[in-house]
């Protein structure tokens, strides 16, 4: 295996250094995918570099997999107004404060519009 050495001030990389994208001009055909390993062991070289290749999808979106989706990116949008809503913050953060040390609260803001706003989905789409 290769042996990675970094730049001063870059201790470790993780995560995908470069995508292959839908333009040929601008994207490679491979992955470049860095991880970095935390563990006690007596080997410090915890930095690996793979690359991968462009994998297309074989199987049509199943119907749980494309409500999922309309799910989240339904649920992203709430969040976002709701987020951007000056009438409702105010509320929002006495909510979030009061069920944060709950057993089973949110303990991010951002956890909890996700919380309050997909169970506003859930119940929209039970009430029909």
């Amino acid at each position: 295996m290769a042996h990675v050495e970094w730049s001063a001030g870059i201790d470790s990389v993780s995560g995908a250094l470069s995508k292959p994208g839908n333009n040929p001009q601008h994207s490679c055909n491979k992955m470049l995918l860095g991880t970095h390993r935390v563990a006690p062991t007596e080997n410090n070289q915890c930095n690996r570099l793979y690359l991968r290749k462009k994998v297309k999808r074989t199987t049509p979106i199943t119907a749980d997999e494309a409500a999922a989706r309309l799910r989240f990116s339904t649920v992203a949008a709430m969040v976002k107004q709701r987020k951007g809503d000056l009438t409702k913050i105010a509320a929002d953060q006495a909510a979030f404060l009061d069920q944060k040390d709950l057993a089973g609260g949110k303990k991010t803001l951002k956890a909890y519009y996700w919380k309050i706003c997909g169970d506003q989905y859930d119940e929209s789409l039970a009430n029909g």
